[in-house]
């Protein structure tokens, strides 16, 4: 019997986000006023100022981040959307090589882990209660994943890796 489960998860703007896109605002702000002031450039203006508006808005759109979990057959595949418009597979991974999946809030989740030298970050944010970790060797690195599954997907690394997941 095939498995196939698929689960979309947006990333919570944090601080930084927010901060980011005000900059662009106000560089944009101050790069049309910069462009009305310089007379070489007055004649070009409306259509430049357009060209800064369009700018600022996509890369303030650009900060709109999401992750797809897709599970088929025991392969954990995330893929991190940018903006709806642009898609990036991030982590492939069969669960049978996860060393342990459980929730990020218990008692697995350890200084020992915390320390890892890789991580990915794939959760909308790492205090959600609903997010897991996951402990793996991934490209020759020993990598801690965070991402949120629902109950199916749970079951589903069960049935393919029983003894390391706890819920």
């Amino acid at each position: 019997m095939d498995v196939f489960i698929e689960k979309i998860v947006a990333k919570k703007k944090k601080l930084e986000d927010n901060l980011i896109v005000g900059g662009l605002i106000l560089a944009g702000f101050a790069a049309i006023i910069a462009v009305f002031s310089v007379p070489v450039l007055a004649g070009l203006g409306p259509l430049l100022a357009g060209a800064i508006i369009f700018g600022v808005f996509y890369l303030s759109k650009s900060r709109n981040i999401e992750f797809e979990y897709a599970v088929t057959n025991g392969e954990l595949d995330i893929d991190k959307i940018i903006a709806q418009r642009k898609r990036k597979r991030i982590f492939s991974a069969n669960c049978k090589d996860f060393e342990i999946v459980a929730k990020v809030q218990s008692e697995h989740y350890n200084e020992s882990i915390k320390q890892t030298a890789g991580k990915i970050d794939a959760a909308s944010s790492i205090d959600s209660p609903g997010t897991y970790f996951a402990l793996l060797n991934y490209k020759g690195v020993r990598t801690v994943v965070y991402f949120e599954p629902d109950q199916r997907m749970l079951n589903a690394f069960k049935t393919f890796n029983p003894r390391k997941v706890y819920e």
